[in-house]
């Protein structure tokens, strides 16, 4: 079983797709890491040998951050912004897009799903 960076790799995926499951590592630093390590991106993570997984593990940890300290970092930098009171800063805490996007519209994601108006009268039946 191949584990890097606390994170198992799914057993029966090539190995190129095997380490986007890393948080911070997609599809073109995974190919980078391959290239780096010498390693076929074919080849499917229960065929790794134990050489291949170390030289992977060493090349993920010493030149890339990922998972928990990059989450850390991530989070450090919104609370940096949410502190000093900038414009993003606000809309993360407010919980609305903060790249720009429209909300009259669309910004269901960010917003959440909007329920009807409590109290609203309905139209009298008609006889």
């Amino acid at each position: 079983m191949a584990r890097i960076a606390g994170i198992d790799l799914p057993r029966d995926k090539r190995v190129e797709i095997g380490l986007t499951y890393i948080y911070g590592i997609g599809l073109s630093r995974s190919k980078e890491i391959l290239a780096s390590t010498g390693v076929n991106p074919d080849t499917r993570v229960k065929d790794l040998s134990d050489s291949e997984v170390a030289a992977l593990r060493a090349a993920v940890e010493s030149n890339y951050q990922v998972e928990g300290d990059l989450r850390r970092w991530e989070s450090m930098n919104i609370k940096r912004l949410v502190d000093i009171g900038t414009y993003r800063g606000r809309r993360h805490r407010m919980g609305l897009p903060v790249r720009g996007q429209r909300t009259r519209t669309n910004a269901r994601t960010r917003r959440g799903r909007r329920v009807a108006v409590a109290g609203k009268k309905k139209p009298p039946a008609k006889k």
